[in-house]
C-alpha cells in the first residue's frame, strides 16, 4: 500500500512538472467529482500534492487556481453568457424586421436592374432597326418613286422618332446602372446588420439609424418610373447622395463636446493631421475630377439626346414630301439618327454620367466621414483610430504606408503651394 501511494505521487508530481514546464501560464483548473468515500491514506496523499503544488508555484511564480475551490455560484457565474443590458429581444426583433426588408429591396433592384438593361437593348435594337428600314425604303423610294414606299418610310420614321424621345428621357442604361447601385448599398446595409446583430449589443438608436440609412438609399434610387425618376439631365451636375445628411447645427454641437474621458482610443494627433491631409486631397483631386468629368458626358447626353429624335423627326418630314430630293435628305438623316442612337444608347453615355456621380458622391461621403469623426471630441464615442485608419486605406485602394505617403504629399503641397501630382484613390 504504501509502494502504491508512493507511486501514485511520484506520477501526480511528474505529471504536474510536466504540465507547467509545457504552458508557462494556467488560470483555470477543472473541477473533477468527488469521491463519496475516502480513506486516511488517500486524504494523506491528497494533502501532501497540495502542499507539493503550492511549494512548486510559490518558488517558480506561477498563478494557479485553487484546485477544488470552486463553488456552484461561481460556476454559474462564470459559464453563464452575459447579456447588455442595453439591448433587448425587441430590439433585435426590430433589427431581423429591417434585415428582412433589406433583403426584399436587394431582391427587387436586382430584378428591375436586370429588366432595365434589357430595356435598353431590345429598345435600341427596335429603334435601330426600324430607322434602318425606313431609311432603305426612302432610298428606293428616291430611286423609283411609289406612294407605297413613302408612306412606309414616313411611318417607320415617325415611330422611331416617338421611341428616340422616350429613349432620351428615361435613359435605360442610366437606370439600369440606378438598381445596380441601390443593390450594391442595400447588401452593404444587409452585412453592416449582420455584423451588428453578431458582435454588439443593438440599441434603440441603432434601429433608428439603420431605418434613416435605408430610406435615404430608398430617396436615393427610387423603383418607379413615373413621378419619382431621378431627373435625367438637371441643369447642374451634383454627386449623388445616398446616406442619412447631417446637420451643420448637429455638426457644430458635436464640436463643441469636452472631452469626457483621457484615453483617446487609439488616435494621436498626427493621425488626425493625417486624416486632413487626405480629405485636402480627395476634395481637390478625386471629386473636383469626377465632377469635371460628369459634366461634360452630361452636356454630351443631353446633345445626342435631342439630336437623333431631330433627324428621325427631318427623315419623316422628308419621306411625308415625296420628291426625290426629300427622299434622300430624309434617307441621310435616318442614317444619322441610327448612328447617333448606336452611339448614345449602345454606349450606354447615361450609364456613364451615372457612374461620374456616384463615384463623386462616393468621395463626397468619405469627406462628411472623416470631418464628422475628427469634429467629435469625445474619443469614446469616435471609432478606433487604427481601425479607422485602415478602413480608409482599403476604401482607397491603399495600404497604410501609401496612405500615409500621400499625407505627407498633401501636406508638403500646402506648406509649398504646389499641387499634389497623384489622386486620392486608386480604385477609380
Amino acid at each position: 500500500m504504501a509502494a502504491l501511494q508512493a507511486s501514485s505521487l511520484v506520477l501526480s508530481s511528474s505529471s504536474f512538472s510536466s504540465a507547467c514546464s509545457s504552458k508557462r501560464r494556467i488560470t483555470a483548473s477543472v473541477q473533477f467529482p468527488r469521491p463519496s468515500k475516502l480513506s486516511h491514506a488517500d486524504d494523506a496523499s491528497a494533502a501532501f500534492t497540495k502542499k507539493l503544488v503550492e511549494e512548486f508555484s510559490t518558488r517558480n511564480g506561477y498563478a494557479f487556481a485553487e484546485p477544488l475551490e470552486m463553488d456552484v455560484a461561481q460556476k454559474e457565474s462564470v459559464l453563464e453568457p452575459r447579456l447588455s443590458p442595453a439591448s433587448s429581444i425587441e430590439t433585435i426583433t426590430k433589427l431581423y424586421a429591417i434585415l428582412e426588408a433589406v433583403d426584399d429591396r436587394v431582391e427587387m433592384h436586382d430584378n428591375i436592374g436586370e429588366q432595365r438593361d434589357n430595356w435598353n437593348d431590345l429598345l435600341l435594337n427596335s429603334v435601330n432597326m426600324m430607322t434602318l428600314t425606313a431609311t432603305t425604303t426612302a432610298a428606293m423610294a428616291a430611286a423609283a418613286p411609289a406612294p407605297s414606299l413613302r408612306a412606309c418610310s414616313a411611318l417607320l420614321f415617325t415611330a422611331a422618332t416617338g421611341m428616340s424621345l422616350v429613349m432620351g428621357k428615361i435613359q435605360p442604361s442610366q437606370l439600369a446602372e440606378e438598381q445596380r447601385k441601390a443593390s450594391r448599398l442595400f447588401k452593404q446595409l444587409r452585412s453592416e446588420i449582420k455584423t451588428m446583430l453578431a458582435l454588439q449589443s443593438p440599441t434603440e438608436s441603432d434601429v433608428k439609424e439603420m431605418m434613416e440609412k435605408v430610406l435615404a438609399v430608398d430617396r436615393a434610387y427610387p423603383l418607379p418610373l413615373l413621378g419619382a425618376m431621378l431627373e435625367k439631365f438637371p441643369a447642374k451636375f451634383e454627386p449623388a447622395a445616398w446616406w442619412p445628411r447631417v446637420s451643420s447645427n448637429c455638426r457644430q454641437s458635436g464640436g463643441q463636446k469636452t472631452i469626457a474621458n483621457t484615453e483617446r482610443n487609439g488616435w494621436s494627433e498626427d493621425l488626425e493631421v493625417e486624416m486632413r491631409a487626405i480629405v485636402q486631397v480627395l476634395k481637390s483631386k478625386d471629386k473636383q475630377d469626377y465632377l469635371r468629368l460628369g459634366n461634360l458626358a452630361l452636356k454630351l447626353n443631353k446633345k445626342l439626346a435631342v439630336s437623333a429624335p431631330f433627324l428621325a423627326g427631318i427623315a419623316a418630314a422628308g419621306s411625308a414630301f415625296g420628291s426625290p430630293t426629300a427622299m434622300m435628305v430624309a434617307a441621310t438623316a435616318g442614317a444619322m439618327a441610327a448612328i447617333i442612337n448606336s452611339f448614345e444608347h449602345g454606349g450606354q453615355v447615361g450609364m456613364v454620367v451615372e457612374m461620374y456621380r456616384n463615384n463623386a458622391g462616393f468621395f463626397e461621403l468619405m469627406e462628411e466621414t472623416i470631418e464628422a469623426t475628427l469634429e467629435e471630441r469625445d474619443y469614446s464615442k469616435r471609432e478606433d483610430g487604427e481601425m479607422f485608419e485602415m478602413k480608409v486605406a482599403m476604401k482607397l485602394g491603399r495600404s497604410l504606408s501609401e496612405l500615409r505617403d500621400l499625407a505627407r504629399k498633401s501636406m508638403a503641397s500646402c506648406i509649398q503651394g504646389t499641387e499634389v501630382d497623384e489622386f486620392g484613390s486608386k480604385l477609380f
